[in-house]
Formats: structure tokens, C-alpha cells, sequence
């Protein structure tokens, strides 16, 4: 798979890229909880990433931005979950660095 996570007109930019997926995400800041990192644009979740019920996976879900709740999801691997957080810290994106810290320990 191919990874991209790097500052791109003003934003990071996160995606990976395979045969069987896509996943591309821009934001601002991330926020982390236990088991979720928020994508934040403008002040607007755009998308997440999250354990999937407690499982190994780790899921990310963007919103579609059309009327309504949809949106779309794809399984991501760890490692890339990681660059993205890496990423986001070395530039200052996240929102509260000792949460970043309790989701490596818990999903990473």
C-alpha cells in the first residue's frame, strides 16, 4: 500500500492507497479520545478513525459532505494510523497531546 501524510495547501493531508482501497483525508487538527481520532476541518468533523469493536481493525470513515448522515469506511492498517499521528504531533495539529498518548496505548 501507498502512504501519503504530509502539509498540503494549508492542511495535512492523510492517504493510503491500495488494490482493494482508498482512504484520503484533509484536516486541521485532530482530536483523540480512547478508542477515536476526530478529524477536524474548519471546525467540522470530516471523518474518524476508531477501533472497530474492540477488535485488531482499525476503521476510518469520512462524511460524505451531502445531505444527510452518510458516509463511506474502509479498514486502515495500524502503521498508517500511526504516520497520521506522527505527523499531526510533529506539526501541532492535535488538539491534546496526553489523549494522543492514551490512544497509542489503547488501539496502537
Amino acid at each position: 500500500m501507498e502512504t501519503t501524510v504530509t502539509e498540503h495547501d494549508g492542511r495535512m493531508l492523510a492517504r493510503i492507497e491500495g488494490d482493494d482501497r482508498v482512504f484520503e483525508v484533509s484536516f486541521d487538527s485532530i482530536e483523540a479520545t480512547d478508542v477515536t481520532l476526530r478529524f477536524r476541518r474548519d471546525g467540522d468533523r470530516v471523518g474518524s478513525i476508531y477501533n472497530d469493536d474492540g477488535t485488531d481493525r482499525t476503521m476510518a470513515r469520512l462524511t460524505t459532505g451531502r445531505d444527510g448522515d452518510d458516509f463511506i469506511g474502509v479498514e486502515v492498517p495500524k502503521p498508517f494510523v500511526a504516520a497520521v499521528l506522527d505527523a499531526a504531533v510533529e506539526a501541532g495539529r492535535v488538539a491534546d497531546e496526553t489523549a494522543v498518548e492514551g490512544y497509542r496505548l489503547r488501539v496502537l
